[in-house]
């Protein structure tokens, strides 16, 4: 279970985005974007270990190529 700070943060965030209807979009876009590109990171580095490919298709979930 998730601690009340969470929930603080949650609203912290809420009020954010209502007293800043411009500038959360772009804050908001670039975490997610870090995100997109730290996966990416991820993945090509996994790619290049022992079995990196298989262990790739078995997080994605893919049976075949």
């Amino acid at each position: 279970m998730r601690d009340k700070s969470h929930e603080e943060q949650i609203e912290r965030w809420a009020l954010f985005v209502k007293n800043n209807p411009k500038k959360w979009k772009s804050i908001h876009t670039e975490f997610i974007n870090a995100q997109f590109k730290k996966s990416e990171k991820f993945y090509k580095t996994l790619e290049k270990t022992k079995n990196g490919k298989k262990k790739i298709m078995r997080i994605k979930n893919i049976h075949s190529i």
